[in-house]
């Protein structure tokens, strides 16, 4: 099953009832800067995270603070989403960070020490810009739950 996965509408997202949900609006984070914003208050990052892709990497591949072991991260207004961006490179960078993120948790075994075992799914209402992008630079995505 793919990292990214597309929800028609909020109905869609009855499988994920038992998930924390940090809801991310596109129109509110047309900009990365705007993004990490979101993401970390929805995510309640601690206080050392410093607003760039590298600490939000290590964010996401931590989440010792979080009691949740399962997280989506619901990106409404898809077709806004970074729109403001002007690095493409950069919000290819951001999907990248968050699919990693995603898969990598799939592979944490209980039995590392020290580790809690989490799923992270990122949700993304449709949009056609965001979807040639996922095709353009080959991201794994399903279309519906």
């Amino acid at each position: 099953m793919a990292n990214f996965r597309f929800v028609q509408s909020d109905s869609d997202l009855k499988p994920y009832a038992d998930f924390r949900m940090a809801r991310i609006d596109g129109q509110k984070a047309q900009t990365l800067k705007q993004f990490y914003e979101q993401i970390a208050r929805e995510l309640r990052f601690p206080d050392h995270f410093e607003f760039n892709l590298e600490s939000l990497d290590e964010a996401l591949n931590d989440l010792d603070w979080l009691d949740d072991d399962k997280i989506a991260v619901y990106i409404t207004h898809s077709d806004a989403f970074l729109s403001q961006e002007k690095s493409e490179a950069k919000k290819v960078e951001l999907l990248n960070i968050l699919d990693v993120a995603a898969e990598d948790w799939k592979w944490v075994d209980e039995e590392e020490e020290g580790v809690t075992p989490r799923q992270l799914v990122i949700l993304f209402q449709p949009a056609d810009t965001l979807i040639a992008l996922f095709d353009k630079e080959d991201f794994a995505y399903d279309r519906a739950i």
